[in-house]
Protein backbone atom coordinates (compact mmCIF):
# COMPACT_ATOMS: atom_id res chain seq x y z
CA UNK A 1 0.00 0.00 0.00
CA UNK A 2 1.26 3.41 -0.90
CA UNK A 3 1.96 5.51 2.06
CA UNK A 4 -0.12 8.61 2.26
CA UNK A 5 1.91 11.73 1.78
CA UNK A 6 1.59 14.17 4.57
CA UNK A 7 1.93 17.78 3.48
CA UNK A 8 4.41 19.75 5.52
CA UNK A 9 2.86 22.66 7.27
CA UNK A 10 4.89 25.47 8.68
CA UNK A 11 4.16 26.17 12.31
CA UNK A 12 1.97 29.19 12.68
CA UNK A 13 3.57 32.15 14.32
CA UNK A 14 1.91 33.04 17.55
CA UNK A 15 0.89 36.66 17.76
CA UNK A 16 1.62 38.03 21.18
CA UNK A 17 0.86 41.30 22.88
CA UNK A 18 4.58 42.09 22.90
CA UNK A 19 4.89 41.70 19.11
CA UNK A 20 1.89 43.96 18.53
CA UNK A 21 3.22 46.64 20.85
CA UNK A 22 6.67 46.25 19.27
CA UNK A 23 5.32 46.84 15.75
CA UNK A 24 3.22 49.81 16.86
CA UNK A 25 6.14 51.46 18.65
CA UNK A 26 8.48 51.05 15.69
CA UNK A 27 5.87 52.36 13.25
CA UNK A 28 5.40 55.44 15.44
CA UNK A 29 9.17 55.96 15.66
CA UNK A 30 9.48 55.59 11.89
CA UNK A 31 6.77 58.21 11.35
CA UNK A 32 8.42 60.58 13.85
CA UNK A 33 11.63 60.33 11.80
CA UNK A 34 10.17 60.30 8.28
CA UNK A 35 7.48 62.99 8.55
CA UNK A 36 9.92 65.88 9.31
CA UNK A 37 12.27 64.63 6.60
CA UNK A 38 9.40 64.51 4.09
CA UNK A 39 8.37 68.06 5.02
CA UNK A 40 11.92 69.32 4.46
CA UNK A 41 12.08 67.51 1.12
CA UNK A 42 8.72 68.92 -0.05
CA UNK A 43 9.60 72.45 1.09
CA UNK A 44 12.90 72.27 -0.79
CA UNK A 45 10.91 71.92 -4.03
CA UNK A 46 8.34 74.58 -3.14
CA UNK A 47 9.18 78.07 -4.39
CA UNK A 48 6.93 79.65 -1.76
CA UNK A 49 7.95 79.16 1.85
CA UNK A 50 5.14 77.69 3.94
CA UNK A 51 4.95 76.48 7.53
CA UNK A 52 2.09 74.01 7.03
CA UNK A 53 2.73 70.35 6.34
CA UNK A 54 2.04 69.45 2.71
CA UNK A 55 2.37 66.11 0.98
CA UNK A 56 3.39 67.74 -2.31
CA UNK A 57 4.87 71.11 -3.25
CA UNK A 58 2.23 73.60 -4.35
CA UNK A 59 4.63 75.44 -6.71
CA UNK A 60 7.32 72.99 -7.83
CA UNK A 61 10.78 74.40 -8.49
CA UNK A 62 14.42 73.27 -8.60
CA UNK A 63 15.77 76.76 -8.03
CA UNK A 64 16.94 75.96 -4.50
CA UNK A 65 19.29 73.31 -5.81
CA UNK A 66 20.31 75.52 -8.73
CA UNK A 67 21.41 78.16 -6.25
CA UNK A 68 23.49 75.62 -4.29
CA UNK A 69 25.18 74.30 -7.42
CA UNK A 70 25.47 77.65 -9.15
CA UNK A 71 26.45 80.17 -6.50
CA UNK A 72 30.14 80.14 -5.56
CA UNK A 73 29.33 81.03 -1.97
CA UNK A 74 27.54 77.68 -1.57
CA UNK A 75 29.22 75.48 -4.17
CA UNK A 76 32.72 76.10 -2.83
CA UNK A 77 31.84 74.97 0.75
CA UNK A 78 30.06 71.92 -0.69
CA UNK A 79 33.14 70.94 -2.68
CA UNK A 80 35.31 71.56 0.39
CA UNK A 81 33.12 69.14 2.33
CA UNK A 82 33.47 66.42 -0.30
CA UNK A 83 37.25 66.83 -0.55
CA UNK A 84 37.88 66.90 3.21
CA UNK A 85 35.48 64.02 3.87
CA UNK A 86 37.11 61.73 1.30
CA UNK A 87 40.64 62.69 2.37
CA UNK A 88 39.80 62.42 6.08
CA UNK A 89 38.19 59.00 5.70
CA UNK A 90 41.15 57.68 3.70
CA UNK A 91 43.72 59.07 6.14
CA UNK A 92 41.76 57.72 9.10
CA UNK A 93 41.53 54.26 7.54
CA UNK A 94 45.25 54.18 6.78
CA UNK A 95 46.28 55.21 10.29
CA UNK A 96 43.69 53.04 12.03
CA UNK A 97 44.51 49.89 10.08
CA UNK A 98 48.26 50.37 10.45
CA UNK A 99 47.90 51.20 14.14
CA UNK A 100 45.66 48.20 14.79
CA UNK A 101 48.05 45.93 12.90
CA UNK A 102 50.99 47.16 14.97
CA UNK A 103 49.14 46.47 18.21
CA UNK A 104 48.69 42.77 17.36
CA UNK A 105 52.44 42.27 16.90
CA UNK A 106 52.87 40.71 20.32
CA UNK A 107 56.60 40.12 19.90
CA UNK A 108 57.30 43.76 19.00
CA UNK A 109 59.40 45.62 21.61
CA UNK A 110 57.50 48.50 23.22
CA UNK A 111 54.06 47.32 22.08
CA UNK A 112 52.58 47.57 25.58
CA UNK A 113 54.05 51.03 26.08
CA UNK A 114 52.50 52.20 22.81
CA UNK A 115 49.14 50.70 23.81
CA UNK A 116 49.22 52.46 27.20
CA UNK A 117 50.18 55.73 25.52
CA UNK A 118 47.20 55.49 23.17
CA UNK A 119 44.92 54.60 26.07
CA UNK A 120 46.17 57.65 27.98
CA UNK A 121 45.08 59.94 25.13
CA UNK A 122 41.57 58.46 25.30
CA UNK A 123 41.25 59.40 28.98
CA UNK A 124 43.06 62.75 29.12
CA UNK A 125 43.08 65.61 26.63
CA UNK A 126 45.37 68.60 26.36
CA UNK A 127 42.44 70.99 26.03
CA UNK A 128 41.39 73.57 23.50
CA UNK A 129 44.21 76.10 24.02
CA UNK A 130 47.10 73.63 23.55
CA UNK A 131 45.29 72.20 20.54
CA UNK A 132 44.90 75.68 19.06
CA UNK A 133 48.60 76.41 19.58
CA UNK A 134 49.57 73.14 17.90
CA UNK A 135 47.31 73.83 14.92
CA UNK A 136 48.76 77.33 14.60
CA UNK A 137 52.30 75.96 14.72
CA UNK A 138 51.38 73.48 11.97
CA UNK A 139 50.01 76.30 9.81
CA UNK A 140 46.48 74.91 9.74
CA UNK A 141 44.62 78.05 10.77
CA UNK A 142 42.26 79.25 8.04
CA UNK A 143 42.96 75.99 6.21
CA UNK A 144 40.27 73.41 5.43
CA UNK A 145 42.85 70.60 5.75
CA UNK A 146 42.60 70.99 9.50
CA UNK A 147 39.46 68.84 9.25
CA UNK A 148 41.50 66.06 7.66
CA UNK A 149 44.39 66.24 10.13
CA UNK A 150 42.22 66.57 13.24
CA UNK A 151 40.07 63.55 12.40
CA UNK A 152 42.90 61.58 10.84
CA UNK A 153 43.52 59.47 13.92
CA UNK A 154 41.02 58.10 16.39
CA UNK A 155 42.22 55.81 19.16
CA UNK A 156 38.81 54.17 19.55
CA UNK A 157 38.86 53.12 15.91
CA UNK A 158 42.42 51.83 16.29
CA UNK A 159 41.25 49.64 19.17
CA UNK A 160 38.32 48.40 17.09
CA UNK A 161 40.62 47.49 14.22
CA UNK A 162 42.97 45.71 16.61
CA UNK A 163 40.08 43.67 18.00
CA UNK A 164 39.02 42.73 14.49
CA UNK A 165 42.53 41.73 13.46
CA UNK A 166 42.82 39.55 16.56
CA UNK A 167 39.85 37.55 15.25
CA UNK A 168 41.76 36.51 12.12
CA UNK A 169 43.07 32.93 12.58
CA UNK A 170 46.71 32.89 13.62
CA UNK A 171 47.30 29.95 11.24
CA UNK A 172 46.96 32.33 8.30
CA UNK A 173 49.76 34.52 9.63
CA UNK A 174 51.96 31.50 10.31
CA UNK A 175 51.39 30.07 6.84
CA UNK A 176 52.24 33.41 5.25
CA UNK A 177 55.46 33.68 7.28
CA UNK A 178 56.47 30.15 6.25
CA UNK A 179 55.94 31.13 2.61
CA UNK A 180 58.34 34.03 3.14
CA UNK A 181 55.78 36.86 3.26
CA UNK A 182 56.96 40.03 4.98
CA UNK A 183 54.86 41.70 7.73
CA UNK A 184 53.73 44.38 5.28
CA UNK A 185 52.95 41.70 2.71
CA UNK A 186 50.80 39.88 5.26
CA UNK A 187 49.01 43.16 5.99
CA UNK A 188 48.29 43.90 2.32
CA UNK A 189 47.57 40.38 1.03
CA UNK A 190 45.82 38.78 4.01
CA UNK A 191 44.67 41.28 6.62
CA UNK A 192 43.10 43.93 4.40
CA UNK A 193 41.13 41.54 2.12
CA UNK A 194 39.61 39.92 5.22
CA UNK A 195 38.70 43.26 6.80
CA UNK A 196 36.10 44.64 4.39
CA UNK A 197 33.39 44.88 7.05
CA UNK A 198 35.67 46.67 9.49
CA UNK A 199 37.02 49.02 6.82
CA UNK A 200 33.52 49.93 5.63
CA UNK A 201 32.11 50.60 9.10
CA UNK A 202 35.09 52.53 10.42
CA UNK A 203 35.53 54.43 7.15
CA UNK A 204 31.89 55.45 7.42
CA UNK A 205 32.47 56.68 10.98
CA UNK A 206 35.38 58.83 9.83
CA UNK A 207 33.43 60.20 6.88
CA UNK A 208 30.41 61.15 9.00
CA UNK A 209 32.63 62.81 11.61
CA UNK A 210 34.43 64.96 9.02
CA UNK A 211 31.30 65.77 7.01
CA UNK A 212 29.28 66.93 10.04
CA UNK A 213 32.05 68.89 11.79
CA UNK A 214 31.28 72.59 11.90
CA UNK A 215 32.64 73.44 15.36
CA UNK A 216 36.24 73.01 14.17
CA UNK A 217 35.55 75.39 11.29
CA UNK A 218 33.93 77.85 13.68
CA UNK A 219 37.02 77.91 15.90
CA UNK A 220 39.90 77.73 13.43
CA UNK A 221 38.71 79.08 10.07
CA UNK A 222 37.69 82.62 9.13
CA UNK A 223 38.19 82.53 5.36
CA UNK A 224 34.90 81.98 3.49
CA UNK A 225 36.76 79.96 0.82
CA UNK A 226 37.95 77.39 3.39
CA UNK A 227 34.73 76.65 5.30
CA UNK A 228 32.75 73.46 4.74
CA UNK A 229 29.10 73.15 3.79
CA UNK A 230 27.86 72.28 7.29
CA UNK A 231 29.26 75.52 8.71
CA UNK A 232 27.91 77.55 5.78
CA UNK A 233 24.49 75.95 6.20
CA UNK A 234 24.43 76.73 9.91
CA UNK A 235 25.43 80.36 9.33
CA UNK A 236 22.88 80.65 6.55
CA UNK A 237 20.01 79.36 8.70
CA UNK A 238 20.96 80.88 12.07
CA UNK A 239 22.23 84.28 10.85
CA UNK A 240 20.29 84.62 7.59
CA UNK A 241 23.54 84.95 5.61
CA UNK A 242 22.23 83.80 2.23
CA UNK A 243 24.00 84.61 -1.04
CA UNK A 244 22.21 86.97 -3.45
CA UNK A 245 20.44 85.15 -6.25
CA UNK A 246 18.34 85.98 -9.28
CA UNK A 247 16.02 83.01 -8.72
CA UNK A 248 12.55 83.87 -7.34
CA UNK A 249 12.60 81.59 -4.29
CA UNK A 250 12.13 82.16 -0.61
CA UNK A 251 14.83 81.74 2.00
CA UNK A 252 12.91 78.79 3.44
CA UNK A 253 13.18 76.96 0.13
CA UNK A 254 16.93 77.54 0.03
CA UNK A 255 17.35 76.44 3.65
CA UNK A 256 15.51 73.18 3.04
CA UNK A 257 17.40 72.53 -0.17
CA UNK A 258 20.64 73.00 1.76
CA UNK A 259 19.52 70.53 4.43
CA UNK A 260 18.71 67.92 1.77
CA UNK A 261 22.06 68.53 0.08
CA UNK A 262 23.77 67.99 3.45
CA UNK A 263 22.11 64.64 4.22
CA UNK A 264 21.72 63.24 0.68
CA UNK A 265 25.28 61.88 0.18
CA UNK A 266 25.07 59.55 3.17
CA UNK A 267 21.48 58.60 2.41
CA UNK A 268 22.80 57.33 -0.92
CA UNK A 269 25.90 55.75 0.60
CA UNK A 270 24.34 53.87 3.51
CA UNK A 271 22.38 51.26 1.48
CA UNK A 272 25.55 50.16 -0.33
CA UNK A 273 27.52 49.81 2.93
CA UNK A 274 24.71 48.47 5.08
CA UNK A 275 25.69 44.79 4.91
CA UNK A 276 29.28 45.67 5.83
CA UNK A 277 28.22 48.13 8.50
CA UNK A 278 25.96 45.57 10.22
CA UNK A 279 28.90 43.17 10.40
CA UNK A 280 31.30 45.90 11.44
CA UNK A 281 29.28 47.07 14.45
CA UNK A 282 29.98 43.68 16.07
CA UNK A 283 33.76 44.15 15.87
CA UNK A 284 35.29 42.86 19.06
CA UNK A 285 31.90 41.99 20.55
CA UNK A 286 32.64 38.26 20.72
CA UNK A 287 35.89 36.67 21.78
CA UNK A 288 36.53 32.97 21.21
Amino acid sequence: MAEAKVAYQKPKKKITVFSIVNYVVFVILALIILIPMWKVLVDSFNSVGVYQFRLWPSDFTLDGYRVILGERGLLRPLMNSFVTTIAGALLGLVLSTLGGYVLIQFDMPGRNLLAYFLLFTMIFSGGMIPEYLVMRRLGLLNNMWILVIKHGINVSNIVLMRNFFEGIPASLFEAARIDGCTPMGIFVKIVLPLSKAALASIGLMFAVAVWNDYSTVQIYINSPDQVNFQYKLRVMIMDGDTPPTAYPISQTTLYNAGIIAAILPFMILYPFLQKYFVKGVNIGAVKE
